[in-house]
């Protein structure tokens, strides 16, 4: 299926990025998933950056950027004020060019109209987006190029699902549709902070996040590694730390200061748990953490920690004290090439903060041990997460009395393989359809305006069997003719 149906109509694609690794590693690894990674080109949404802008956020792209312009021409372009400006530069390509321009910047415009210039030489575009300022963007695109686009989104966009041909979404995501959800959140609130109705046949559920961590770039990562990770004793434990990931606690207290002139307690109380209510912790957990991992060194070869961009100083301060003179543990500074994939390579088992879903996806997906730290912690949908994770088996809590030499197994999480595979299936369907419907077009002569390729997704046969009034004959031989193995009509 993988060379008829998604080689055969597929062969280039675009990843619409918003500069967050998190986000733009979720797109790739499912490129990479489809066999897609060298030819794939990459597109950024820029906001701008600096000063009061860091507080406009919350806007759309679209409106943030004219909010900007307007401010510059007030204040003259004060970097007092205003910060830096939108500069489109230069990135490497993913892969080969596939006809592509590679501009930061992305363009709605600019990508439908390269899709239908180019669609009789190189067919549809897969265009991959994720994160919210992407939104707009994919759904333009696919609003321009119907015909000549197949649109994923990945992560719940918020907004009617039509706009795009598929959304791949953890089940978490759709946590905020429960009664007990549902209880917690203003009714005025609701549209903005749940999606709007359950999955429909358009969305992909995983559990967690896509990523790149699959089995060919652990094989490269541990040939990588090699030298550094082979020779050290075993067991070896991998701590990684995350950090907050929602507004910060001083975003928080402007929202409470104006939000306190005209709404109630409540909706206070809604907007600490949805920005900032993730997974709490800080010093507190940094020094369970330390105490817990003290308890089973004895059980490890060697003990490696990372921290990630998001870790508090006051956490990872605490850790460095204490370990950093212990010969048994090594402690990731930042610098140098990150260790990140050679940890998930060579590790024997794992310790991770609740709050990175990433991280957890990744280690999860490895079969190896995983232990987490702090899920107690989580609310709303991250609790929810926790939960799912739990339930299948694939993580147990960190409790400090474990021998990590003692390993245990589960069916590892393959999320980024099932969203590819439901991709490969509707593009081997679209390709039976699109054939089918040109030739029937040409030898009948019928007038009629092929569907979207979103509405050949949901492809129903029968208005142009009303259609195609000749024998069934005629149209067996345009199946054969096609050379596609689809389904007789």
């Amino acid at each position: 299926m993988f060379e008829t149906g998604l080689h055969g109509v597929i062969k280039r694609a675009v990843v619409i990025g918003n500069g967050f690794a998190g986000a733009e590693n979720q797109c790739i690894g499912l490129l990479r998933a489809l066999g897609l990674s060298s030819r794939y080109s990459l597109y950024r949404v820029l906001r701008p950056r600096g000063a009061v802008n860091e507080w406009l956020h919350w806007l759309p792209v679209s409106v943030h950027k004219k909010v900007d312009n307007v401010i510059r021409k007030i204040y003259d372009d004060s970097r007092c004020f205003l910060g830096k400006k939108v500069v489109p530069v230069l990135v490497e390509n993913g892969g080969k060019n596939a006809g592509l321009l590679d501009v930061l910047e992305a363009d709605a415009n600019q990508i439908a109209k390269m899709a239908r210039d180019t669609f009789d030489r190189d067919g549809p575009l897969l265009v991959v987006a994720s994160g919210r300022d992407t939104i707009s963007v994919s759904s333009s695109i696919r609003q321009l190029a119907p015909e000549n686009v197949f649109v994923v989104q990945i992560q719940h966009p918020r907004l009617n699902l039509n706009r795009f041909d598929l959304v791949i979404a953890p089940c978490h995501d759709y946590y905020p549709l429960t009664p007990e959800a549902q209880e917690q959140i203003p009714w005025f609130l609701r549209s903005w902070i749940t999606p709007r109705e359950p999955p429909d046949s358009n969305v992909v559920l995983t559990v967690g996040a896509l990523h790149q961590a699959d089995s060919a770039a652990l094989r490269i990562a541990a040939s990588l590694w090699h030298d550094e990770l082979a020779l050290l004793p075993k067991p070896m434990l991998v701590v990684n730390i995350g950090g907050p990931t929602r507004m910060t606690l001083h975003d928080m207290t402007l929202i409470k200061r104006l939000v306190d002139f005209f709404v109630c307690g409540r909706l206070i109380f809604t907007l600490e748990k949805l920005s900032v209510g993730n997974c709490q912790y800080g010093e507190d957990l940094a020094k369970q953490l330390t105490e817990m991992l003290q308890n089973v060194l004895w059980s490890c070869g060697s003990l490696r920690i990372s921290f990630s961009r998001r870790t508090p100083e006051k956490v990872s301060k605490i850790l460095l004290k204490e370990f950093s003179a212990n010969p048994k543990v090594y402690i990731w500074d930042g610098r140098g090439p990150n260790p990140h994939m050679g940890h998930l390579a060579w590790a024997d088992a794992f310790v991770i903060t609740a709050d990175s879903v990433s991280m957890l996806s990744e280690a999860c997906s490895t079969g190896k041990p995983v232990f987490v730290v702090g899920a107690e912690r989580c609310t709303w949908k991250f609790a929810e997460f926790q939960k799912s994770l739990h339930e299948r088996g694939v993580v147990r809590p960190f409790t400090g009395k474990e021998d990590i030499s003692e390993t245990w197994s589960y069916p590892p999480l393959n999320d980024s393989a099932e969203a590819a595979s439901r991709i490969q299936q509707a593009a081997f369907t679209e390709n039976c359809q699109i054939a089918l419907i040109v030739k029937v077009k040409l030898i009948l002569s019928v007038d009629f305006t092929p569907p979207s390729l979103s509405d050949r997704f949901k492809f129903s046969e029968e208005p142009y069997k009303s259609q195609c009034y000749r024998s069934r004959e005629v149209l067996h031989g345009i199946q054969e003719q096609s050379q596609i193995n689809c389904t007789t009509l």
